[in-house]
């Protein structure tokens, strides 16, 4: 009876441990819900307290990563990934090589203190375009570029929740923990190795272009609008190379009309005279920056400003084309929109086909979605009128381009703070992440959505699985088991078990939920071996998240599955002798950080 006492801790936390896991590699539910299932779990056994249970909440780890999040979103917001990928753009290029041989270490770099799916997303259609401009197939450029944005996670503490499990479970032990850049040189070794063996292993690589869903993808929201340069605003008489480099790349130039007439004969060197119109293709968030832009302005609404009546401040609207709508077919020209609806339209949005050259005499479709701009007093008129179909706010936000030195700045000021010690890294995360909201970078309501509640919500929900695991002796119980097998085993093969270890459980589970597993079994195992924890540890955190084996494996990875048309095979051909190889290098140069290892390896 007694024996079944002292054992019923272990069993429940078996029980759920089992139980959670099921839920993780199935993903019948969310993994922030299962997370907090496992919690509520482990305070209705009596295997934590509540407290325990709770301190996932405020710990270091979700601190950081909802900072993190926001910090990655105001550099988005003022436009400071997007000019970081545009140069990546135009250094790589014409072959494949040096694509490959540029993108993966800038991605890398940039991955190491944002978010690595946040940067594989904005690449994304960089790549696309690129690959398309120059003839390569998409399938060669993506993958190499995803993997670097994981790989890039390992150069910084900060940017891999993993690395922060770790080095939350280390601090629990008493052990010293890990500074911000105490794993950088194992970084750096594994983005060389990494970009060296792709550039070696490019064959290994698929030869499929996007190009089924590659032009959709690209074309997302891109509206046809026109601008008008203002007389003496601050581009008129500079080139429309420098009004170009200015705004940004995903702003597409398709003609220039000077008095009115279409001019070939100008080109990114000639400079823009006052009441110059350009005809331009822009996302929702650039259609909006260019109308903040005091040097340009929406040509329709430079010339109809002064006809529109109605109450309110003037704002932009979105509406679609109704099926069926008697305006199917006319041009904006003959339906007189400012007269007859009193708002213009300043852009719009096909799904396919051609658009007239002048926004003014594109004929409308069904479907189509027109961005208007009036006074809200008269949007009521136009929200009853049943030719069209949902009148909503336009969804573009203004790009805060003149803020982006200051973004720059503050993210340089958050790692310095961090690095020097001078504050905790979670207040310097945190500072950072308020100060980016203070200055105006981003404003709240995007720096909320900018945190992915799901990650925050799981790293708090899996913090109190690691405690349990400890707390309920199961943590010792299995790397005692481990420590008979490998007792006589030298260090370097002990941290190549723990990487594979973890490897393997990561491919279900995400990189946060193994290291909270497996970490707590390292510590054992380390104490049992009478061996320092840390290096044991950031195998296990390595291996959590940098093995690419299957696309499932990384969020970054499901982000390029269909745009790149890779197969589940396609992973694990490349990424099985690259895992094999970072696994080597992660143990070699853990044992050479914190065991005394040799860094260059003696033969004889």
């Amino acid at each position: 009876m007694h024996i079944a006492h002292h054992l019923w801790p272990q069993i429940a936390f078996g029980l759920i441990l089992a139980g959670g896991l099921y839920l993780f590699v199935t993903e019948k539910l969310r993994i922030d819900i299962t997370a907090m299932l496992i919690l509520l779990a482990l305070v209705l056994t009596r295997t934590l307290d509540s407290k325990q249970a709770l301190s996932g909440f405020a710990s270091e780890p979700a601190i950081i990563v909802a900072a993190v999040f926001v910090i990655s979103g105001a550099l988005a917001a003022t436009g400071v990934t997007e000019h970081i990928g545009a140069w990546i753009g135009r250094a790589s290029g014409r072959s494949e090589w040096r694509t490959i041989a540029v993108v993966m270490p800038m991605v890398a770099l940039l991955a190491s203190f944002t978010h690595h799916v946040m940067v594989t997303a904005m690449m994304l259609p960089l790549l696309l375009k690129h690959a398309r401009d120059r003839h390569l197939p998409a399938s060669r450029l993506l993958m190499p570029m995803s993997l670097a944005a994981s790989l890039g996670t390992t150069l910084t503490l900060v940017s891999a929740p993993a690395f922060l499990l770790a080095n939350d479970q280390l601090q629990r032990i008493g052990s010293e923990g890990l500074g911000i850049f105490a794993i950088t040189p194992i970084g750096v070794a594994l983005v060389v190795v990494g970009t060296l063996y792709m550039l070696a292993a490019r064959w290994l690589l698929p030869k499929r272009s996007g190009e089924g869903g590659e032009d959709d993808y690209l074309r997302l929201g891109r509206f046809r609008t026109e601008l008008l340069v203002v007389p003496g605003g601050q581009w008129a008489t500079r080139t429309l190379a420098e009004m170009q480099k200015a705004i940004g790349p995903s702003v597409q130039v398709l003609g220039w009309l000077r008095d009115g007439v279409r001019r070939s004969d100008l080109t990114a060197g000639s400079p823009l005279l006052g009441g110059d119109v350009l005809l331009v293709e822009a996302s929702a968030d650039e259609l909006m920056s260019l109308h903040d832009d005091p040097g340009l302005d929406l040509n329709a609404i430079a010339r109809f400003h002064d006809t529109l009546s109605g109450e309110g401040t003037p704002q932009l609207v979105q509406t679609v084309v109704a099926p069926g709508s008697e305006f199917i077919g006319r041009s904006i020209r003959e339906l007189d929109f400012s007269r007859q609806f009193h708002a213009v339209v300043v852009g719009l949005w096909r799904h396919s086909g051609p658009v007239a050259e002048r926004l003014s005499d594109a004929r409308l479709r069904e479907g189509d979605l027109l961005v208007l701009w009036g006074r809200p007093s008269r949007f009521a008129e136009l929200a009853t009128h049943h030719g069209f179909l949902l009148l909503a706010p336009f969804a573009g936000e203004a790009k805060r381009r003149l803020r982006a030195p200051l973004a720059l700045a503050i993210l340089g000021a958050t790692v310095l703070i961090a690095a020097s010690e001078w504050l905790p890294a979670p207040l310097a995360f945190l500072l950072g992440a308020v100060m980016m909201v203070a200055t105006g970078c981003i404003d709240i309501r995007q720096a909320y959505r900018a945190i992915d509640v799901r990650i925050f919500v799981m790293i708090a929900g899996v913090i109190p699985l690691g405690i349990a695991m400890e707390q309920t002796g199961t943590a010792d119980l299995l790397a005692t088991g481990l420590a008979h097998l490998v007792a006589h085993w030298p260090p370097l093969a002990v941290l190549l078990v723990m990487f594979t270890a973890a490897a393997l459980l990561t491919q279900p589970m995400s990189d946060a939920a193994t290291v909270a597993l497996l970490g707590p079994v390292a510590i054992s195992l380390a104490q049992a071996l009478h061996l320092p924890p840390t290096p044991f540890v950031v195998c296990t955190a390595m291996g959590a998240v940098v093995a690419f084996l299957t696309p499932i494996g990384h969020h970054g990875n499901l982000l390029i599955l269909r745009p790149g048309q890779y197969r589940f095979g396609d992973f694990l051909r490349v990424g099985l002798p690259l895992t094999v190889l970072i696994g080597f290098v992660s143990a070699w140069m853990a044992r050479w950080l914190w065991l005394k290892g040799p860094l260059l390896p003696h033969f004889g």
